[in-house]
């Protein structure tokens, strides 16, 4: 124990600083920051766009190193990430045609019920994926930051440009559909 007490603890730096060390041009801030967000981001964006997430996590990095003269330190770094991210599956789901989100409904359904031996970090035992991803997209991506992500309901309403109440409103409108959602499968079966 003595000879812990003589080694001084080192610092850590949060993620703001690292932000700040990245517009100065510290490109090893990056690393950093991407060795602490890896799992979060792409847990969440895994959530969101499935199996797109690999392109959209790459490109919400381009974003963060491009946009990194705008972030505010007084923000926290978190949300600004999530905020970025959110709005690439936002701008994702716009783009695809009601034909292409068929087609992207078809392949998560495939992956979810048959997965090769060689891809098994597709495989999603979560048994309400795909209830939630059937949800408006509105209602699924508030229910992902809240529920999946541990995001306060003001982390939610920054990340999502909206009010508190509109969150508020959302949650409680996601969890009701998800509710009848049950309730009716349970009718059936």
């Amino acid at each position: 124990m003595a000879a812990q007490a003589l080694i001084p603890s080192l610092p850590v730096e949060t993620d703001e600083d690292l932000m700040v060390q990245l517009q100065a041009g510290q490109e090893d801030a990056l690393s950093a920051l991407m060795n602490r967000w890896r799992a979060p981001l792409y847990s969440f964006l895994n959530r969101r766009v499935g199996d797109a997430a690999d392109d959209v996590f790459q490109e919400s990095w381009i974003r963060v190193v491009r946009a990194r003269d705008r972030f505010d330190p007084k923000r926290k770094f978190s949300t600004w990430l999530f905020q970025i991210a959110n709005n690439l599956c936002r701008d994702r789901w716009r783009r695809l045609s009601s034909r292409g989100r068929a087609l992207e409904a078809f392949k998560r359904e495939r992956v979810a019920t048959h997965v090769p031996d060689e891809a098994p970090e597709f495989r999603d035992t979560d048994p309400m994926r795909e209830r939630v991803l059937s949800l408006p997209e509105k209602q699924r991506e508030v229910l992902i930051l809240r529920y999946y992500e541990d995001r306060s309901e003001a982390e939610i309403a920054e990340i999502l440009g909206i009010p508190k109440g509109t969150v508020k409103s959302r949650m409680h409108t996601a969890v009701r559909s998800l509710r009848e959602t049950l309730a009716a499968e349970g009718d059936t079966e």
